[in-house]
């Protein structure tokens, strides 16, 4: 593969990724069958659109490329719907816009395994997110190891936020227990090298 120039994969990238973003938006305007066709080809000129630079560009390069380009294509294309709506007098009236708590009664055992998914639970699954970041992805090993290492703060303040707004406990010990394993079988599986 020749060290070719990333601004002819870059532009097809964001023409497809655009398309195939703006087909999905008018499959959620489609009431009939017609939304599953829009649905398909977005989705299919959307993995296109990943394929393409990772092909004439590398693993390393034309993923980051891809990943990047798709993030700003589909802002553009979600920032364009954006409209401004007038505020209903019933919203107004209350006092304050944050969501009710839940109102479930809370006993010791829910409040000991919300505090283990937050905490412990949590930090496990963000750690293992980042170690199989470090060990799968493809790069140098340092760079691996820093975004892999920068990782999981934020993964580690997700699975917080997430498992005390949550209701459903069972829901957030099996999906972190779950990504726990799998990332940590993963990184076990291919090891870092």
């Amino acid at each position: 593969m020749e060290d070719s120039s990333p601004l002819v994969p870059a532009l097809l990238t964001v023409i497809g990724v655009g398309t195939g973003v703006w087909m999905l938006r008018q499959s959620w305007g489609a009431r009939d069958t017609r939304g599953r066709g829009w649905v398909l080809g977005g989705w299919l000129l959307i993995a296109a659109s990943f394929i393409r630079p990772i092909w004439a560009l590398g693993t390393a390069r034309g993923a980051f490329i891809a990943l990047a380009l798709f993030s700003v294509a589909a802002l553009a294309i979600v920032a364009s719907g954006y409209s401004i709506k007038v505020a209903r007098a019933a919203r107004a009236a209350r006092e304050s816009l944050a969501p009710e708590p839940s109102d479930r009664a809370t006993t010791k055992w829910r409040e000991t395994l919300r505090w283990l998914l937050a905490g412990p639970i949590g930090m496990i699954a963000a750690m293992g997110v980042g170690i199989a970041y470090a060990a799968l992805v493809p790069g140098e090993q340092q760079t691996r190891l820093v975004v892999g290492g920068m990782i999981v703060p934020v993964a580690w303040g997700a699975c917080m936020a997430w498992t005390l707004a949550d209701n459903r406990i069972l829901r957030a010990t099996a999906v972190l227990v779950g990504v726990a394993i799998a990332s940590f079988t993963a990184a076990i599986v291919k090891g870092f090298a």
